[in-house]
């Protein structure tokens, strides 16, 4: 660990240090994907984005990470060491430079937050939305997509349940339709498997039906 020159506060000021942090996030690898090796960057697996960039410049060690543009300004007021992004869209990147005056946490915070800008994702958000969605309560379609941030998005909810990737933790067959009614086919179980389901978490079917206005949220 080194200590940073604001009043003993732990600092990040190496490469390997923010590259290790950034390869603590899921799906996460690194890579070099230009002739000049001072440049490498943290990708995630799949969509390939990357949502950290290390390299030196002048000096210091450089972080490019990606920023919510309400908090761009923050950031950049909070820290000198914290500039637009160099060459990139400086409206939606910030530059840090690790010259030892930004707080470990801080520089922790934002590798984070672009983090969750690069893997944000309508799908991801839905999940998010449903796992919210306490024992003994359903939840309608329409419900989890407001939830999601977007009411428009019920199919969505639906298309999105149907590819659950991890039924255990996000707990789909608690989402009914607007009726309270569940689904014909549910995909992890079959019919009756729903059903089966909920009534184990303490919610009455009857019919293939619930009462929303009893076990809605």
């Amino acid at each position: 660990m080194i200590e940073s020159e604001i009043k003993g506060e732990i600092c990040m000021k190496t490469r390997q240090q923010a590259i290790t942090y950034g390869l603590t996030f899921p799906h996460t690898y690194v890579e070099s994907p230009f002739k000049d090796p001072n440049w490498e960057l943290v990708r995630v697996k799949g969509s390939k984005k990357a949502f950290l960039w290390v390299y030196e410049k002048d000096g210091y060690i450089n972080l490019n990470i990606k920023v919510d543009p309400e908090w761009r300004e923050f950031w950049r007021e909070a820290y000198d060491a914290v500039i637009p992004g160099y060459h990139q869209n400086k409206k939606y990147w910030n530059t840090i430079i690790l010259d030892g005056t930004i707080p470990e946490k801080d520089i922790k915070k934002m590798i984070k937050e672009s983090y969750d800008i690069i893997t944000d994702s309508p799908t991801k958000r839905i999940y998010e939305a449903v796992k919210q969605i306490p024992k003994g309560h359903v939840a309608p379609y329409g419900q989890v997509a407001a939830m999601a941030g977007n009411p428009k998005m019920s199919r969505a909810v639906g298309n999105a349940l149907h590819k659950n990737p991890d039924p255990e933790n996000i707990p789909c067959f608690r989402v009914v339709n607007a009726k309270g009614e569940l689904a014909e086919a549910f995909a992890f179980g079959g019919e009756g498997k729903q059903a089966k389901l909920l009534e184990e978490d303490g919610v009455v079917v009857v019919d293939g039906k619930v009462d929303l206005d009893v076990y809605g949220m």
